[in-house]
């Protein structure tokens, strides 16, 4: 199983889910799902990254 460079629509929404994460945490941003599941955001935002990385075409 080789690894490659996700596409960028994979990256981005990994990046706005950390970001929103971070936001919500952080700068004390009111995000109605995120609060208080900070870690399960930035959780869900590697493991696109990492699927993203292993399937091939996302």
């Amino acid at each position: 199983m080789g690894l490659k460079a996700p596409g960028i629509i994979t990256f981005m929404a990994s990046v706005v889910l950390v970001v929103v994460a971070a936001g919500s945490k952080y700068a004390h941003a009111s995000v109605p799902f995120v609060n208080g599941n900070e870690f399960g955001i930035l959780l869900l935002a590697h493991l696109v990254l990492v699927i993203g990385c292993i399937v091939r075409g996302l």
